[in-house]
């Protein structure tokens, strides 16, 4: 994402979103009641006295909407912000319903009245570039090759395979050797396209076995593979294992799915021990907000997001308090495992410097 310009004190933010992932950021940053600015299509149709007029012209004009909804189809790599006409030329009536389609490489501009620290800093990561990362999870009865985004993890492949028996030697090398191959060839369509960092992950030898097959039938590809690391799974259960645990730090510390997932497994960790130093639910946070307890708040993007006005002024004054007070806040994307379990505790949750109890 490239921030063109920032002007606060006039409430807005002119930016170009370049990759898929800018488009899940701005539609956690577009709220009901801004203005998005952006060159938008719109048939225009001439008065007649047919009852039946043909469909207009349709030509493209920088226009305005105060925004009512937003839908993000990742998918598709759309963004549609759907709202009424409050800028546009004197050919189209003000007061109108319409969708402006936020697509890629083309500027919009975002104006709210008052812009949150959280939507800023949001804005920023967003501009700094950062690479996904491809992880492959094996072992012998399937693998898959996932690649992180800055909402989740994206499967892009699974296979489930049945290989001969450890005392049928000869067909299940045969065996293994083909189903390598058919891995490392799903591994590098994926690579080929931006040559991104590989980590394998597996159970027992096998994980090793192909990376060394890796190393021997494409060179280029191995050069990719920044670790190798063991997990108790194979496929996709291998691949959010390997999330949750923490092994792919060492890969890549500032991918946002990785702070995200170890944030909330230590939510989770202090929980399962029955620890008086983490919170959950809006009501027992508020109170240790006020007395300056939290350590780090996590709070999950689709609460924000669907929030009504004074809920979602009431959470953002809540995570004002908390940086004011020297903790940290993170917003979870609810498009991954770690998102949902913290909407399982109701969206929101803290790590606290000391316990705090209620007075009921």
């Amino acid at each position: 994402m490239k921030i063109i310009e920032k002007n606060l004190h006039q409430g807005y933010v002119k930016l170009v979103p370049d990759s898929p992932d800018d488009l899940w950021h701005l539609s956690n940053v577009i709220y009901a009641g801004d203005e998005v600015y952006a060159y938008s299509s719109r048939a225009i149709k001439s008065d007649t006295d047919v009852s039946r007029p043909k469909s207009g012209e349709r030509v493209s004009v920088f226009m305005g909407v105060t925004v009512e909804s937003i839908v993000w189809d990742k998918f598709l790599a759309r963004l549609r912000v759907h709202g009424v006409i409050c800028h546009a030329p004197d050919i189209i009536p003000k007061g109108a319903y319409h969708t402006i389609n936020v697509v890629l490489n083309q500027p919009v501009t975002i104006v709210k009245k008052e812009w949150p620290k959280h939507l800023l800093d949001r804005l920023q990561k967003a501009s700094e570039a950062e690479k996904p990362l491809i992880i492959i999870a094996i072992d012998d009865e399937g693998y898959a090759i996932a690649e992180t985004k800055q909402y989740g993890v994206e499967v892009r492949v699974e296979e489930r395979v049945k290989l001969p028996g450890k005392k049928e030697a000869e067909k299940r090398s045969g065996a293994m050797n083909e189903y390598f191959k058919r891995a490392l060839s799903s591994l590098a369509a994926l690579w080929i396209s931006h040559r991104n960092a590989i980590v394998v992950v597996g159970v027992g030898f096998i994980k090793n076995e192909f990376a060394n097959y890796v190393t021997a039938q494409a060179r280029d590809v191995a050069a990719s593979i920044a670790d190798v690391k063991s997990v108790n799974n194979g496929g996709v259960s291998g691949i959010y294992e390997a999330l949750r645990s923490g092994i792919l730090l060492k890969t890549t510390h500032q991918l946002r799915i990785l702070e995200e997932t170890t944030v909330i497994e230590e939510v989770m960790k202090r929980l399962g021990r029955g620890d008086a130093t983490v919170s959950y639910g809006i009501k027992s946070i508020e109170t240790a907000v006020l007395v300056g307890a939290v350590e780090k708040l996590v709070v999950a993007d689709s609460l924000l997001r669907d929030a009504e006005v004074d809920q979602r002024l009431k959470l953002e004054k809540m995570m004002q308090h908390v940086e004011q007070c020297n903790g940290a806040v993170t917003v979870v994307s609810t498009e991954h495992e770690a998102g949902a379990k913290l909407l399982a505790l109701g969206g929101i949750a803290a790590l606290l410097r000391f316990p705090v109890y209620s007075s009921d």
